[in-house]
């Protein structure tokens, strides 16, 4: 195999921005600027609370938001909210990104993302780096959401169980 020889230089490689029906050239989607904007006023609000009034409105807005899912994510939500509640009570509900999250002294161990949020074909139940989830040197921390089952409920349950610590 030879090279190709020329007297005139290669033309150089014309870069034009990937773009997508949401995309835009700034770099966000709509849906992650929407997030970005939900998150201040989550932030915003959180400010001016109590720790006993961001419990209760905490819940209340995680269960507006729920109503708010279109009718799979609802249901995902909603059933997962329910579980979150009975086996990890230390976690307290809160939004965040305007997502349904839960959180230990304030900072989000775990959090549900509607297949709706970003328009993706499954929902996400995921953790943070709170999460006490480690395993060696590398370990998941998504899951795709598809449907409810027992054995979806027991994975979760242990999942949730391990990550309080």
């Amino acid at each position: 195999m030879t090279a190709k020889t020329s007297d005139q230089p290669a033309k150089p490689v014309k870069r034009t921005a990937v773009t997508s029906k949401a995309k835009t050239s700034e770099g966000f989607t709509d849906e992650e600027r929407a997030a970005m904007k939900e998150r201040a006023r989550e932030l915003k609000g959180a400010a001016r609370r109590s720790p006993r009034a961001a419990r209760a409105d905490g819940e209340s807005e995680v269960l507006a938001k729920l109503a708010e899912m279109p009718e799979p994510d609802r249901v995902l939500g909603e059933r997962l909210h329910v579980l979150m509640t009975s086996c990890a009570p230390d976690l307290q509900p809160k939004l965040w990104y305007g997502m349904p999250a839960y959180a230990r002294e304030g900072k989000v161990v775990c959090f549900f993302q509607g297949a709706c949020k970003f328009k993706t074909r499954y929902a996400t139940l995921g953790f943070s780096d709170e999460a006490k989830l480690d395993d060696g040197a590398l370990w998941p921390t998504a899951f795709a959401l598809m449907e409810w089952t027992p054995d979806t409920e027991a994975r979760i349950v242990a999942l949730v169980k391990r990550a309080e610590g």
